[in-house]
């Protein structure tokens, strides 16, 4: 069983990647071992140069844009800068969020179809930090709408962020697991107001257990900071680690 395995760059931290670029920090993940990358929309300093820049170099591009805009409507705009930016990038992955997705949005799963029938760019919804689209209840009536709509989708499953919707990540692992193409490895510590995140081995949750939940041979990425002066060594090593529990 294969497993590849990416780093978000993302990890390597705002500061950091606004200073080289995610360019530079593609090179470095790879030079460290990586499979490849997943470029973030939210960083990225000048689109149109740099996603060209970084073509051929990412397998996933993360979208910054909730798939249903506020109000509950589909944001077929979001959806199809998205579907550009990870064309762009030759990257066969778009996650997103579903963003301000409730029971007026379900008429609107039409016109998603129809775009991803135009498209080879798969899009996976990710768990994120929020109640409307963080939660096991949210995720489960988004996926059984698609579902009667005819769409099959996939799940980007993050381990950390259920921490910060007060969910439990195994529960979520457990009942989700079928829809899951694409892990981000995140370990949590709880601070005095807040999670934070952290390398997997510095973990507070039981992320051995969740990982053991989730499909073995789909990508796996790292999505936690990446820190310390001799910045290439540290990301070899996290790689290594991914690896070796997964492997």
């Amino acid at each position: 069983m294969s497993m590849d395995v990416l780093v978000s760059l993302s990890s390597f931290g705002a500061a950091e990647t606004g200073r080289h670029g995610q360019l530079w920090c593609a090179h470095l993940a790879q030079d460290a071992g990586a499979d490849s990358v997943e470029v973030r929309g939210e960083l990225l300093r000048d689109a149109p140069s740099e996603l060209p820049a970084l073509k051929g170099r990412a397998a996933v591009y993360s979208s910054p844009e909730g798939l249903f805009a506020e109000g509950g409507w589909l944001d077929g705009a979001a959806l199809k800068r998205g579907i550009a930016a990870a064309t762009t990038l030759g990257a066969g992955r778009l996650k997103m969020s579903i963003g301000d997705f409730r029971a007026s949005s379900h008429g609107s799963m039409w016109g998603l179809q129809v775009a991803l029938a135009e498209t080879s760019v798969q899009l996976l919804i990710e768990n994120d930090q929020t109640v409307s689209a963080g939660t096991l209840p949210a995720l489960q009536t988004f996926f059984e709408v698609a579902e009667r709509a005819g769409l099959d989708l996939g799940m980007t499953f993050d381990m950390g962020n259920w921490h910060w919707v007060g969910e439990c990540p195994l529960e979520a692992a457990r009942a989700l697991a079928p829809r899951v193409r694409y892990v981000h490895c995140k370990g949590v510590q709880r601070l005095a107001a807040k999670w934070v995140a952290v390398p997997l081995a510095e973990s507070q949750a039981p992320w051995r257990t969740i990982l053991r939940a989730l499909p073995a041979d789909v990508p796996h990425a790292i999505e936690y900071p990446l820190i310390g002066d001799d910045l290439m060594a540290v990301t070899c090593e996290q790689i290594a680690r991914l690896r070796a529990i997964r492997g």
